[in-house]
């Protein structure tokens, strides 16, 4: 885990960090690398900083304001990961905007966990999503925020305790060989063959299925340079392991970068303008929303950073 952000450190080295840049740019054979990596090193360096101050207040602030400022925090990381890949990043003022929107919420019986965003056709998702995880068309596209519970790891054994069905099974690795009990056939409904037909229909890279092994499905990954993104595959930060989704709903194939930025949104909107709600969930807790909230929270105060790391480190290698 991530300790005050000492991991972060060498990031806020110029030095390092105009070089670090120009590596990449050099790989990706981008135009000027060493021009381009000398203007963005200082903004990429404050965009981390802004992150870190966001998200070191975000700690140590009330719950009531958490959502503003770990949203924020995690736009301002996003911008310097979008920076590597980007070196012309913003170009249009069309990239500013949010990118997803909330529907508008009944005053009463509303449930956070039922609540759904839309994807917009422009703005930091549509673009984070493509640039970053090569995502495209996902415009007019609606995911629940149950479905994004169910899409981090660390919430498992708490959706396990509170609706009785596990969100994630985990998944074994020896270096880029990963196992998957069999057991996941029962929860997805499919044949082994169907099975292995859908996961290599929804990975973000290509892998290499073996035959059944004592129990479980084996596969290889393919070990390429500056690759970091295991999709459909997720890392549990509090267990240490990759984990499968147990879910075939739209939030499957999102790296879990997504899943929080999306989160984060919706609870920064309603900790915003719908202070009436919010409030009353915070103060009474009524209902499951209130304890997946809390959790999600503490866990993205840590995981938030960790992916973004996790994404900067991979990329310049």
């Amino acid at each position: 885990m991530l300790s005050h952000w000492s991991s972060f450190s060498l990031f806020f080295s110029a030095s390092y960090t105009q070089q670090y840049l120009k590596n990449i740019y050099e790989q990706n054979k981008i135009d000027n690398a060493e021009q381009k990596a000398y203007e963005n090193c200082y903004p990429f360096i404050y965009y981390l900083e802004h992150g870190k101050v966001y998200y070191e207040q975000g700690k140590h602030s009330p719950l009531i304001i958490q959502p503003i400022l770990l949203f924020y925090g995690l736009i301002h990381l996003i911008k310097a990961c979008i920076l590597t890949v980007d070196p012309n990043y913003p170009e249009t003022t069309s990239v500013l905007a949010h990118g997803v929107s909330a529907r508008k919420r009944k005053k009463q019986h509303f449930h956070f966990f039922q609540d759904e965003v839309k994807f917009q056709k422009t703005g930091l998702f549509p673009f984070l999503a493509n640039k970053l995880f090569h995502m495209e068309h996902l415009e007019g596209d609606k995911i629940s925020m149950g479905n994004l519970f169910k899409q981090v790891p660390e919430l498992n054994s708490l959706l396990l305790f509170l609706d009785g069905v596990p969100s994630f099974t985990n998944v074994y690795h020896e270096g880029n060989r990963f196992f998957i009990p069999k057991r996941v056939l029962d929860f997805f409904h499919m044949t082994e063959n169907r099975f292995l037909d859908f996961f290599s229909e929804k990975a973000v890279e290509e892998y290499h299925f073996k035959r059944l092994e004592n129990g479980f499905i084996v596969f290889e990954k393919n070990e390429k340079k500056g690759d970091f993104n295991y999709t459909p595959l997720k890392y549990n930060l509090a267990e240490q392991t990759y984990a499968l989704p147990l879910t075939k709903e739209n939030g499957f194939v999102f790296h879990e970068l997504l899943v929080h930025y999306l989160l984060l949104y919706n609870l920064s909107m309603i900790a915003r303008y719908e202070t009436e709600w919010w409030s009353e969930l915070v103060k009474t807790m009524p209902n499951k929303d209130f304890p997946l909230i809390e959790t999600f929270l503490q866990v993205s105060i840590e995981k938030g950073p960790f992916l973004v790391y996790e994404y900067l480190t991979k990329a310049g290698h």
